[in-house]
């Protein structure tokens, strides 16, 4: 049967696909069952039904619609023939309804750009798809469309638009966006590795919805701005995070979250997010110093594509170089990064103790008052006085030295900062109670000014650990001086003939103090924070990036804290203890000297030795009063010394094993274990 004679077999309707199906366009046929027909008719009806289904409308016979999808319905006098070549062909009508559907859903831009440029190309597809069924149309109405032909025509088609519908499937009912979608459509392309056509129509796809993707990734990783309305790209940002945080606050996390990572990295950026996140953080801190930097473009440095070549890995990998290296020159050379941290190790590490030492004597009056007693600001001039007459004023940076004056003392505070990997944590009991008239010696601490972008290394968490070193190391020195003066009244008397008296043994205690506390200083400074300090200087000379500045800087901290025994509350705790008897001891040597001159001099005067014209100071109303005080005086002094001693003795013996036990697990505390040994044994 030619065209012409099925025209005369459809009069009663001719146009049969002029109106797209839907819910309420639904009535029964009626025109006589296709099974009425003879079998070369039923054939030209259905190819009719198919042709106008494959974009969407309604058939006559066999394809009925509803609101989102089709039906295939057969009547049973139909050819089985036809009805089995119907159903391999009819899947395509609904993959297309699908697609459609996808399509005019997703062109807005309220859905994002990745579904927008990914339904602009599934358009640009359906137009070829719409084209060729014209063209089948075009043959079937010129009467050269069999059904055997318009499934020959179909197939090819059959698994590219089942990969599309089962993509835009899932994607409409996740409600799919941005890297979502791309993802999906890499799956897909994976799991059709036996297909290498529709993979590669896959593939094509991917490619198409991902170029408004790498016009953000771009902008990202060339500029350092995130270009992204509808919150499809991978790396946030938090607005509320500012910079200011680094100096104020000790758990500030503006580094590690102003820009950080979402879920939902695309599989092919997932090896290279890491990178491109930094190679944007690092830009954004040149923006924020005012240093307008861009990535030098050229034409090799667009991100045409993610295809096997790997170019955009290139590309990003140029970006985060120059980046990088801009940035590290910035802070090094415009910032003198190494000159600020050389400065904070003159005051903070007392690498210049010049300073420290004219401060010391000009503020010993406050610094001796209570902790609400101290005047911040007079500390602040004398600082400044001690600064400006010393060597620090060839300084550059002296003057962003500031002091401050802690509330708590050092082992309070060390117990606070949940952070700090202390060994153990220090116990509730009643020896880590504040003492009742914490003073300024022990509070008293240094700050610095550090101002952006110096403040991603030298933050407030940096600056507090310097200041929990500075604080043990001022505090060693102050006992060291109260020491040298003890030992300074002892050496004033050496003219006179102390032999066998308690200022002999009391001399013998002074130097065995002053020894320990020798070995401990020299411990600190020489055999911890200078080594360290020369291993960090070292490894920030070869550091690629801002980010292995940051790590070596705090792995320096870290390592004089713990070598320094600050995270190690049981050996802090009997250093302080042992300091506490040197500071008493110290503020007693003088009366127990004097005392012991005077008991010198009642002795001689008693005995009627030389010179008692001389002592007329001391002369008793008796000889039995005079015996009555100096056996008195004489216990005193002598149950003073004896006490200090057996205190020093216990608490340097009890230190002792412990020390020697921690340093077989942590080795840097072999020497000092020794040298408090030696102090120990020392007779």
């Amino acid at each position: 049967m030619d065209a012409a004679s099925y025209q005369e077999i459809k009069a009663p309707s001719q146009q049969i696909g002029t109106k797209a199906f839907s819910s309420d366009s639904f009535s029964p046929c009626s025109e006589n069952p296709i099974g009425y027909y003879h079998a070369s008719v039923q054939e030209l009806l259905v190819i009719d039904d198919l042709l106008s289904g494959l974009v969407g409308i309604e058939g006559r016979y066999t394809i009925r619609g509803k609101e989102d999808e089709m039906n295939l319905q057969f009547d049973t006098s139909m050819d089985l023939a036809l009805q089995e070549l119907a159903k391999r062909i009819f899947p395509l009508c609904n993959n297309f309804l699908l697609i459609n559907q996808f399509v005019e859903s997703r062109s807005q831009f309220k859905n994002g750009l990745v579904n927008h440029a990914f339904a602009a190309a599934l358009r640009s597809l359906l137009l070829d798809y719409q084209a060729m069924v014209a063209q089948l149309e075009h043959q079937f109405r010129l009467g050269r469309l069999s059904m055997q032909g318009l499934w020959f025509f179909c197939q090819p088609m059959m698994g590219s638009m089942q990969a599309l519908a089962t993509v835009v499937q899932k994607a409409s009912a996740d409600n799919l966006m941005g890297s979502a979608v791309l993802n999906l459509l890499q799956s897909q392309a994976k799991a059709m590795a036996g297909d290498h056509t529709v993979r590669s129509l896959l593939e094509k796809m991917t490619q198409c919805a991902s170029s408004a993707y790498l016009g953000i990734l771009e902008r990202w990783v060339y500029e350092g701005v995130i270009d992204d309305p509808y919150g499809e790209f991978f790396i946030a940002e938090n607005k509320l995070l500012k910079k200011e945080s680094l100096t104020q606050d000790y758990d500030a996390k503006y580094w590690q979250q102003r820009y950080s990572l979402k879920d939902g990295i695309p599989s092919f950026l997932t090896n290279v997010s890491g990178t491109i996140l930094t190679t944007g953080k690092y830009l954004n801190v040149m923006r924020e110093c005012g240093h307008n930097v861009q990535v030098p473009a050229s034409e090799n440095s667009k991100f045409v594509s993610f295809g096997s070549n790997h170019h955009y890995l290139e590309c990003i990998k140029s970006a985060y170089d120059f980046a990088s290296g801009e940035l590290l020159n910035l802070i090094k050379e415009k910032y003198d990064l190494i000159g600020k941290l050389r400065s904070i190790k003159h005051y903070f590490l007392l690498d210049q103790g010049d300073f420290l030492v004219h401060f010391m004597d000009i503020a010993r009056d406050e610094l001796v008052k209570r902790v609400d007693e101290i005047s911040v600001e007079k500390l602040q001039s004398l600082l400044d006085l001690a600064l400006r007459t010393t060597a620090a004023a060839a300084d550059p940076c002296h003057e962003d030295l500031t002091c401050c004056v802690e509330r708590s003392s050092l082992l309070k505070r060390l117990g606070t900062l949940k952070d700090l990997k202390i060994s153990r944590p220090v116990s509730d009991s009643n020896d880590t109670e504040e003492p009742v008239s914490i003073t300024g010696l022990e509070t008293f601490s240094l700050s610095y000014k550090v101002q952006w972008p110096l403040s991603l290394v030298i933050s407030r968490k940096a600056l507090t650990k310097y200041q929990l070193i500075f604080c043990f190391l001022f505090h060693c020195k102050h006992v060291h001086r109260q020491l040298c003066a003890a030992w300074q009244v002892h050496q004033g008397v050496r003219a006179l003939n102390m032999q066998g008296t308690v200022i002999s043994r009391s001399s013998i205690l002074c130097r065995r103090m002053l020894k320990f506390i020798t070995s401990l200083l020299h411990y600190l400074t020489f055999e911890v924070l200078e080594p360290n300090w020369h291993a960090m200087h070292d490894r920030l000379q070869t550091a690629k990036s801002i980010d292995e500045v940051i790590q070596y800087h705090d792995f320096f901290l870290d390592k004089c804290l713990k070598e320094c025994l600050l995270l190690l509350p049981e050996l802090v705790k009997k250093v302080e203890k042992l300091k506490s008897i040197c500071l008493q001891y110290a503020a007693a040597s003088q009366w127990l000297v004097s005392s012991s001159i005077n008991i010198h001099k009642s002795d001689v005067l008693c005995e009627g030795s030389i010179g008692l014209e001389k002592s007329k100071q001391w002369r008793p109303r008796s000889k039995s009063q005079a015996l009555r005080l100096t056996a008195q005086n004489a216990t005193t002094v002598t149950d003073s010394v004896l006490k200090f001693e057996k205190e020093f003795k216990f608490e340097l013996l009890s230190l002792g094993p412990i020390l020697s036990n921690s340093s077989q697990v942590e080795p840097y505390l072999t020497h000092l274990a020794q040298s408090i040994l030696g102090v120990g044994n020392d007779q």
